[in-house]
């Protein structure tokens, strides 16, 4: 499984013109679900999103969580982050899980946020979504755990 976290001061998600969801100083996160990951995977990356220390404290140092600000996340499904760019100039996605297996364990992620008592918002899974952003920093990390 793959996460890329932006700390942002707001984000939403526009499906067919409507807003489907929006947060505002907080987390965006984009979930990539590989073949063989489990609920284990997404239950620890979970946790790490949750306490990941990446916003100030104050004296300007990176020392708080989305927990300790009381901010939010909005969860995004993207199996592009899944993409094997190694050969030649068009990205492959065997790595990537299906949908009936990708689904559930994205679904598992949002989960395991929403039970930290972090207000979640998310993406609606395999809809052609327009992520809007403020990104605060820039601030943008990559969490990957493998499954088996």
């Amino acid at each position: 499984m793959k996460i890329l976290v932006q700390r942002v001061l707001e984000a939403s998600v526009v499906v067919n013109g409507q807003k489907v969801s929006a947060i505002n100083k907080g987390l965006l996160v984009f979930v990539g679900v590989e073949k063989g990951d489990r609920a284990s995977e997404a239950e620890y990356l979970a946790r790490k999103v949750c306490n990941l220390r990446i916003f100030e404290d104050e004296n300007g140092k990176m020392n708080r969580s989305v927990i300790d600000i009381k901010g939010e996340v909005l969860a995004v499904s993207q199996f592009t982050l899944c993409a094997d760019t190694t050969r030649g100039n068009r990205p492959g996605f065997e790595a990537a899980a299906l949908p009936n297996d990708a689904n559930p364990l994205y679904e598992e992620f949002v989960r395991c946020i929403s039970a930290q008592n972090i207000p979640v918002q998310t993406g609606v899974f395999q809809a052609d979504m327009k992520v809007g952003l403020i990104n605060d920093g820039p601030a943008t990390f990559i969490l990957e755990r493998k499954g088996a």
